[in-house]
């Protein structure tokens, strides 16, 4: 991975933890806690699209990794509130 793949990763990331803070109506994380929601996020979405078969039919590669960070993103922080 290059520097450029890994700055839009990171900030794929961010843009998921932020949509996914705003879906489940979570606090201010700052940038940080969406950088760390988003990133785990993007394995678990990435994952679950994965063995579940999903297509979302998203022409745009980054839409799409979006989409899927931001579902991963969001059943991370429910089950880190259930946990929590």
């Amino acid at each position: 991975m290059d520097a450029r793949s890994l700055v839009i990763f990171l900030v794929i990331g961010v843009v998921a933890g932020f949509l996914a803070s705003l879906v489940v109506g979570g606090g201010r994380l700052g940038i940080i806690g969406y950088l760390v929601s988003g990133v785990i996020g993007s394995f678990v979405g990435g994952y679950l699209f994965t063995a579940l078969r999903v297509n979302l039919g998203v022409k745009s590669p980054i839409l799409n990794q979006i989409i899927t960070a931001t579902v991963g993103a969001i059943i991370v922080v429910i089950i880190a509130r259930l946990i929590g």
